[in-house]
C-alpha cells in the first residue's frame, strides 16, 4: 500500500526483480497505471484503488487479492501536515492520523486472515518519532503512535511477524 510512488515503488520493484507476484494498492488509479508502467521493464504489478482509511474499501481490498504472503505499507498522507502549531489545520492532522495510524490498524484487521502461515506485516514509520522538528508536531507523534500500535500488534498477532521500519530522509517525491 501506498507502493505508486517513492519507497513504496522502489519496494514493487525489487519484489518484482525476485519473481514475486506484486499487488500495488493506493488511492490514485493514475498515480497507479503510472507505476504499471514505470514497473513494466520488471515484470506486471497487479492494481488496486484503495483509501486505507476507510474500513469497507480495506475489507473489499483483501477479499479481491485472496491468499498473501506479506503486506507492506509506505501510505502516508502528510499534504498540509508540516505546520507551526498556529497554523495546522486539524483536517490536515486527522488525514495524518488516518493514513498512518487507523490505516495501518485496517489493514493489519483484514489482511491478517489472508496471511500465508509465514505471512508479515511492514508499515513504515519515520524519524520524526525520535527527531522531531519544528512544523512537525503532529508527524513525530503519529509515527511514535505507529510504533506503539506495531508492538501491540505482534504481541496480539504472533506468530505473524508484524514490524515497523524507521527510515530516515529519503529522497522521494513526497519531498518534492
Amino acid at each position: 500500500v501506498g507502493g505508486s510512488s517513492g519507497m513504496g515503488l522502489a519496494l514493487a520493484r525489487r519484489c518484482l526483480d525476485s519473481g514475486a507476484r506484486v499487488v500495488i494498492a493506493g488511492r490514485s488509479e493514475a498515480k497507479l497505471r503510472n507505476a504499471s508502467r514505470m514497473l513494466h521493464p520488471h515484470g506486471v504489478p497487479d492494481t488496486i484503488a484503495v483509501d486505507v482509511t476507510q474500513e469497507d474499501q480495506v475489507d473489499r481490498l483483501f477479499k479481491q487479492i485472496g491468499q498473501i504472503d506479506h503486506i507492506v505499507s509506505t501510505a502516508a498522507d502528510i499534504e498540509g501536515a508540516y505546520q507551526l502549531l498556529p497554523s495546522l489545520e486539524l483536517d490536515a492532522a486527522q488525514r495524518v492520523v488516518a493514513s498512518k495510524l487507523y490505516g495501518p490498524l485496517l489493514l493489519a484487521k483484514y489482511g491478517v486472515p489472508k496471511l500465508s502461515d509465514r505471512g508479515s506485516i511492514t508499515f513504515t514509520s519515520g524519524i520524526a518519532a525520535y527527531r522531531p522538528s519544528a512544523r512537525g508536531s503532529i508527524v513525530a507523534a503519529v509515527n511514535a503512535a505507529l510504533e506503539g500500535l506495531v508492538r501491540a500488534l505482534a504481541v496480539e498477532l504472533a506468530p505473524v511477524r508484524v514490524n515497523a521500519v524507521s527510515p530516515g530522509w529519503v529522497d522521494t517525491p513526497i519531498w518534492a
